[in-house]
């Protein structure tokens, strides 16, 4: 029973960072793995689970948003396609480069990202 109740908690912790995450990656476009990875490595999931599991979620997430901005004429389709067609290269690098980090070091490299971003985004003038 009490797997039961913890897999039922997980699972409500989920579909309300589900919910977040569509919210903040259909309003920003930032994807929402910025938050999907956090609430995973909280959760315990490894750094290599946490991205794995996140791009499924991001997959499912991004379709209701392209269709939702779709609608709203907010989309440019041969900039995404091409864009798309770099990231296949760049996810496959990725993914295999990942493989050689522990936990502990994605999290400090995540973290420096976001900070990073984060100032940038501040900083800029326009």
């Amino acid at each position: 029973m009490s797997s039961y109740v913890n897999y039922l908690d997980n699972s409500l912790v989920f579909v309300a960072g589900g919910i977040i995450v569509g919210l903040g990656a259909a309003f920003s476009g930032l994807g929402g793995g910025f938050l999907l990875i956090p609430l995973l490595l909280f959760l315990g999931y490894s750094a290599q689970k946490s991205v794995g599991t996140s791009f499924l979620a991001i997959m499912i997430i991004s379709i209701s948003a392209l269709a939702a901005h779709s609608r709203l004429e907010n989309v440019d389709y041969r900039a995404g396609f091409l864009l798309g067609v770099g990231g296949i290269v760049g996810a496959q690098v990725g993914a295999r480069l990942l493989e050689h980090v522990s936990t502990a070091n994605f999290k400090k490299i995540f973290a420096a990202i976001l900070f990073s971003l984060a100032i940038y985004i501040f900083m800029k003038k326009s």
